[in-house]
């Protein structure tokens, strides 16, 4: 019998946390089939939520943000939370990722690398919201931040810290003390604001979601529209979406390529690039989700094992 200390030992499992948020956990679609995918490849997985005191961080190989959809009211206290996690274990996306793409100001530096994005002008804390407005309407002095709007008869004030469209509101034209209220409340809650035209392409082509798995290109759906013009302001985790796997064209694979190309950080292990037509029918950035974005598991069969195939990967690559 071989003795006790001489046994080999049994390598242990490499321990995944899949972070969401209490309240967003029976809403993510994701979550089952990826928890299913990383066990078949002998990973041992939790779904804790980000915020919970008793969750030993330091326990994981690594903790991958998932669906941590709660984070926009409490952003300050989220991204301390971060920066403590990332000190236990490996935080996926890193922190610099994170701080970086949970705020739209990000939309100015892809603009200016030359990516194609949806036109945006932004309101901050301070600005007068009736005269930014009018400036974005045409009706006074000023110009989009980036972009180029050509005519609309409607627009989006959505906040440039937010999720899953909360607090995002659509407009027409004659509805501008309707929106400068919006703003309005936005700004004096200290969140600075986008107005951006909405391009009606949407309403027929709906958005075209790109998602990248480090580096590599791995599925595509359509999402249908989600705000309805004079609705109230998206107001829970997200609005309810329609979605459909969609095989991307040639000209929505090159700007969702740029896109990608142009995240200043080394390539991320998620990524989603969010795609519309504008008015000329060319595809354009509306937003790049680096931090907690829905996959889209249950429409791209096999998209959950390519996920969990390359986390493995990084998370254990001399195992």
């Amino acid at each position: 019998m071989m003795p006790r200390s001489s046994r080999p030992r049994r390598p242990a499992k490499t321990r995944i946390a899949l972070v969401t948020a209490t309240e967003a956990r029976p809403l993510d679609l994701d979550l089952a089939p990826l928890q299913a995918a990383l066990s078949e490849l002998g990973a041992e997985v939790a779904a804790p939520a980000w915020d919970d005191p008793a969750v030993d961080w330091g326990g994981f190989d690594a903790a991958v943000l998932r669906s941590t959809w709660d984070y926009v009211d409490r952003i300050d206290e989220f991204l301390q939370w971060c920066d403590r996690c990332a000190a236990r274990t490996r935080l996926l996306n890193p922190p610099p990722v994170v701080r970086w793409n949970t705020d739209k100001h990000y939309l100015l530096e892809l603009a200016h690398r030359g990516v194609p994005v949806v036109p945006t002008r932004y309101v901050e804390p301070g600005d007068d919201p009736a005269a930014t407005l009018a400036a974005f309407l045409g009706t006074g002095k000023g110009r989009l931040t980036v972009g180029r709007a050509g005519d609309f008869a409607e627009f989006v004030a959505k906040p440039a810290i937010g999720a899953g469209s909360r607090d995002a509101a659509r407009f027409g034209r004659g509805d501008v003390a309707a929106a400068a209220a919006h703003v309005r409340r936005l700004l004096d809650a200290g969140r600075s604001v986008l107005l951006q035209p909405y391009l009606g392409r949407v309403d027929q082509d709906g958005e075209t979601a790109v998602l990248y798995f480090g580096g590599s290109y791995s599925h595509a759906v359509r999402k249908g529209p989600l705000l309805a013009v004079g609705a109230a302001p998206v107001a829970g985790l997200f609005a309810p979406e329609e979605m459909q796997a969609r095989e991307p064209d040639a000209p929505e694979l090159e700007a969702a390529a740029a896109a990608y190309a142009a995240i200043p950080f080394a390539p991320p292990v998620y990524a989603r690039i969010d795609l519309l037509r504008d008015v000329d029918g060319a595809p354009v950035v509306l937003e790049l989700e680096l931090t907690e974005p829905a996959l889209f598991f249950p429409e791209a069969p096999g998209a959950a094992q390519r996920f969990a195939s390359h986390l493995m990967r990084v998370v254990t690559p001399t195992r």
